[in-house]
């Protein structure tokens, strides 16, 4: 289970032309966390705030040349610039990958960098064989979430105050985040719950996000088991 190459990425997730796709070096951590701190303030505190810590990317994260860990940094540039990054992490034992920080400047917003992005991010998830992709949208503008949509991720929950962030100098506050998922292994491969194990509002929420699965039917010893209506 290997990181995707550069010249493979650039191949499934196409950049606008005079854009490109770098592994996160050594030499470019500290720039990277000025970039963030210049960029996404709010950060400074909440689960991403590792992102601002040097020494997480010497213990947690992939650096150009070096031995690969479980946390991918992909700076994109523009020339020269700094255009934005993106961020993943696997997870080996649930073959499942998450779709972490993003951050893209304000006068490169525009160019579709995020879609990219997402779009990378599952790629990279089909190549290593993981069976889910997913990842986490803030409520306060809507472009994260349309662009996660856009690549026909689902909307599964919305999480009231998983996070933290500064919202205001000094004021930190817990936050609401959409949760996106896209499941890449086919429909046989997974298990679909029984209906009668859940309890009410579980068994409503469940039809609610996923109706085909909720008409699926029973599957016992290789046969079939349909409910019919009464004559």
């Amino acid at each position: 289970m290997h990181w995707m190459q550069i010249a493979e990425m650039s191949r499934v997730a196409s950049l606008p032309e005079g854009y490109r796709f770098e592994v996160l070096r050594r030499a470019d951590v500290l720039p990277l966390i000025g970039f963030i701190e210049r960029w996404f303030p709010a950060i400074s505190v909440g689960a991403a705030s590792c992102f601002v810590r040097e020494s997480y990317y010497h213990e947690a994260v992939t650096l150009a040349g070096e031995a690969e860990k479980d946390v991918l940094v992909i700076v994109i540039r523009h020339g020269d610039d700094m255009a934005g990054l993106f961020s993943c992490e696997r997870d080996r034992d649930a073959l499942a990958l998450y779709a972490g920080l993003a951050v893209i400047a304000p006068h490169y917003r525009g160019s579709h960098l995020s879609r990219v992005c997402i779009t990378l991010v599952e790629a990279i998830g089909r190549q290593m064989g993981m069976g889910l992709v997913y990842g986490m949208a803030t409520l306060k503008v809507p472009q994260i979430q349309q662009a996660f949509e856009t690549r026909h991720w689902q909307l599964i929950g919305i999480t009231p105050g998983y996070d933290r962030e500064m919202v205001a100098p000094g004021v930190v506050k817990r936050v609401y985040e959409a949760v996106y998922a896209k499941v890449l292994v086919r429909s046989s491969g997974l298990l679909h719950p029984e209906l009668r194990n859940m309890t009410e509002k579980t068994r409503a929420f469940f039809r609610l996000l996923f109706p085909r699965a909720a008409r699926r039917p029973k599957v016992v010893a290789g046969a079939t088991l349909r409910a019919h209506s009464p004559r």
